[in-house]
């Protein structure tokens, strides 16, 4: 692959970087700033911090003058140091490292550079995963390709050794009391050759419905002299730890068996770990460089048939069912095999879409910001099961998902998923009407009815979630164009939005003033234009949906309700600058005249949709500019919150609610001092619709400043959880700022940029397509020249609205 294009590189102070590899739905592993790495979390569990025994790359340098050198390719840990048992000797960071590194991380490749003055070579590491918009199946393969690029930087040629070691880890139960791993079963180490690559393939005897049943297997492609150790030396203590660093210190290879017998200890049981290594040997001649591929893949069908959360009970009986990707792969091996024949093309595609996005005139914080969250779908956030269903947390815990069930309230606000793979969006429209929403039409936005189960009594329907996932219908509808599609889903989702009239209005004026649950977690009581936006973005997207299939009936219901309800909304809830709440039911956990910046949602989302103005123009608009006038802090320090906090001290923020021109309530709503990336991400994509783009612009690089490596993880912005959805909201950005229109079933798209209109470029996509819009003004002719080049789908069935 060439080299990157935004060139945001990470030194190595920012030790809170690390970046997934993985596909959509199967598990993954990260590579962070030193290299390393860290975070395996290839089971259904989630599992930051998990490490695995003896899994890393080392180097072996010999100069003419026969000084060898030897190194794990990674740089020096940083402090803090302070651990009870010192570091565990399976960590490896007794063996000499690198002195520098720095990270670059794009959507599918990692590349990771090490530096070291007393080193006679430099290495570059690059980590890739397929990851092509519009295709799933092959954005979803467990498996990542790591390759190690060796540069001799000296006159001389020096004699180079590269070796992988995996931890064969099937049958992993947690650690033991001196944190040694705790593997069940009787794993195994197999060595293979096929044409054109070699490695090891690992396995354990498990049944195939045990939840440990899987395999991993380590390969390389390298045309190299390449030596195999299928399983290091098994003794007490740390007996195979010493005979593999002996073997390659003295001979730059690995070969099976080891000179030293098997031994225990009466104080140190035998290891049950099956490690094994992968060697490439080869000479570098003066300013020669040379690189070594590897492929590291895993099995891990199974998982438990329900949420294993928090929130409902676990059943009297587990079962398990399979992920999606065993339909695709039958072990281990079979995922490396059918991944390196095809992965010429992968990496053709991956490369243009990688390309595409940041080859752009959008303004580097925006495309950091949708580009950092897209690992969000790769993340345990997301999973997709054996039938192809894609389903999601709200975001994990460091060991556990976060608030199950396919949230409505959260989902809401992502835009990702949808533009980029609209199969998975529409199975998720599936969900929420034909299977979680019951003949009365109300929608259980907490899914369970997919695993067979039904907790409906345990939660109320969430208006801004159900109203929402009507606008979600109407935008999948249009980028795909899916006319059977939307037929298939009008009948319950016409009867979800139905329900809405008599659940949350309660005196039948169109205005939403009953209880209302929303996305934090409380209810709001009274009329509150954040429910109500919403309410007002569906009866829009379903008066129009109504019109398309000839149901008269309820599009005249539909239009009738919007214009009554959204004037009337209007006159009792703008205050002259923004939107309050009105509620007579005093009481807590309310916002009554506090500017909240989410008031105007689902205008946002109606802009996003191309719907129109659901509320006075200038009214959004002063309302939006208040949110940032009043909401965003140059510095959080002088914030008072005791709520949860993800914005400190000298760092920038916008605040979910405050109270400009009245006393905020002693007991506020609940979150309301607190600073959410997904909110943030929604209110710039909506100012640059309202024409404050400079202002957006100051939000985006307030969020992108905190995830700086140093502070946080740039691939990883969290609110209830880490991968948290709501961050998928930054897609919309994109959509913003280029003036995005869709509308498939006219097979048309159209673009009305807000910035660099003189020569102007971004990516594109809809549920058929993804290329590149560029458009110029001819500075003789002043006259706008525009096309859009498809590099994925059909260019002949796509027309570019002027």
């Amino acid at each position: 692959m060439s080299n990157m294009y935004s060139n945001k590189w990470y030194d190595d102070k920012a030790v809170e970087a690390k970046f997934l590899l993985g596909g959509i739905g199967t598990g993954n592993f990260s590579v962070g700033i030193r290299g390393q790495l860290c975070d395996w979390e290839l089971w259904e569990d989630e599992a930051v911090g998990r490490r695995i025994p003896y899994t890393f790359f080392a180097l072996r340098t010999e100069q003419e003058d026969g000084s060898v050198k030897v190194k794990v390719m990674e740089s020096k840990k940083k402090p803090p140091y302070e651990r009870s048992h010192g570091f565990d000797p399976w960590d490896n960071l007794g063996i000499p490292r690198f002195e520098h590194s720095r990270m670059c991380g794009e959507v599918s490749q990692v590349v990771v550079e090490l530096t070291d003055s007393a080193m006679p070579v430099d290495v570059t590491m690059t980590g890739f995963t397929p990851f092509i918009p519009l295709n799933e199946d092959d954005s979803g393969i467990p498996a990542a390709i790591l390759r190690y690029r060796v540069h001799n930087k000296t006159g001389q040629t020096v004699k180079t050794s590269v070796v992988g070691s995996l931890a064969n880890v099937v049958g992993f139960a947690g650690y033991k009391r001196f944190a040694d791993p705790k593997i069940e079963g009787e794993a195994w180490n197999e060595q293979r050759q096929k044409e054109g690559y070699q490695g090891i393939y690992m396995s354990n005897h498990f049944a195939e419905d045990d939840l440990r049943f899987g395999s991993m297997s380590l390969v390389t492609t390298s045309k190299e002299h390449v030596t195999v150790k299928p399983e290091w030396l098994i003794g007490g203590w740390w007996d195979g730890a010493h005979d593999f660093w002996a073997e390659f210190e003295e001979t730059g290879q690995m070969h099976p068996g080891s000179s030293e017998p098997e031994s225990t200890s009466a104080i140190a049981e035998a290891r049950e770990w099956k490690i094994g290594s992968l060697c490439a040997d080869f000479e570098l001649k003066a300013g020669e460089e040379k690189e070594i591929e590897f492929v590291i893949s895993w099995y891990f069908p199974n998982r438990r048939a329900y949420w294993p959360g928090h929130m409902f009970p676990k059943p009297e009986k587990e079962k398990t069912v399979r992920h999606y990707y065993s339909t695709l792969f039958s072990d281990a091996w079979d995922v490396s095999e059918k991944l390196l024949k095809k992965l010429p093309l992968l990496e053709k595609q991956s490369e243009q879409f990688r390309k595409a996005l940041y080859e752009t005139t959008i303004p580097a914080e925006m495309l950091d910001a949708m580009a950092a969250n897209l690992t969000v779908l790769r993340s345990h956030t997301c999973f997709r099961l054996e039938d192809g269903s894609f389903l999601g947390w709200e975001g994990c815990f460091d060991d556990a998902g976060c608030c199950e069930g396919n949230c409505t309230h959260v989902w809401n606000y992502q835009q990702a998923l949808a533009f980029l793979f609209p199969n998975l969006e529409r199975n998720m429209r599936w969900n929420n009407f034909l299977l979680e929403t019951d003949e009365e039409g109300r929608m259980y936005y907490r899914g369970n009815r997919i695993f067979g189960f039904d907790y409906y009594d345990a939660i109320p329907p969430a208006a801004d979630g159900q109203t929402g996932t009507i606008v979600q219908l109407y935008r999948d509808w249009k980028l795909s164009g899916d006319d059977e599609f939307l037929k298939q889903m009008w009948p319950k989702a016409s009867l979800a939005l139905d329900y809405a009239f008599t659940c949350w209005d309660t005196d039948g004026d169109f205005v939403f003033d009953g209880e209302q649950h929303n996305t934090y977690d409380i209810e709001f009581y009274g009329m509150t234009s954040m429910t109500n936006s919403v309410f007002y973005a569906a009866l829009k997207a379903a008066e129009e949906m109504a019109a398309y299939l000839n149901d008269e009936a309820h599009e005249k219901k539909y239009r009738e309700a919007r214009l009554k309800g959204s004037e009337r909304m209007d006159r009792m809830l703008y205050n002259g600058e923004y939107y309050i709440q009105k509620n007579d039911q005093k009481g807590k956990y309310q916002y009554y005249d506090g500017c909240l910046s989410d008031q105007v949602f689902g205008q946002e989302l109606a802009h996003i949709c191309g719907l129109g103005y659901i509320l006075p123009q200038e009214h959004v608009k002063s309302a939006v500019y208040s949110v940032y006038k009043y909401n965003f802090r140059e510095k959080m320090g002088e914030h008072i919150n005791v709520q949860r906090c993800y914005a400190m001290d000298d760092e920038s923020g916008l605040i979910l609610c405050t109270w400009p021109h009245s006393k905020k309530p002693r007991i506020p709503f609940v979150y309301s001092d607190e600073v959410w990336t997904g909110i943030e991400y929604q209110v710039a994509a909506h100012l640059i619709y309202e024409g404050y783009f400079e202002e957006a612009l100051k939000i985006v690089s307030a969020v992108r400043s905190r995830y700086d490596g140093v502070r946080r993880n740039p691939w990883n912005e969290v609110e209830c959880g880490n991968h948290y959805v709501r961050s998928m909201a930054s897609w919309g950005l994109l959509i913003a700022a280029s003036g995005y229109g869709f509308d498939l079933t006219k097979g048309k798209v159209s673009f009305a940029p807000k910035i660099s209109q003189d020569h102007f470029s971004c990516f594109f996509s809809t549920g058929k397509h993804w290329g590149v819009y560029r458009q110029t003004i001819d500075p003789e002719t002043n006259q706008l020249e525009s096309r859009i080049e498809v590099l994925y789908g059909d260019q002949n069935d796509l027309e570019l609205q002027q």
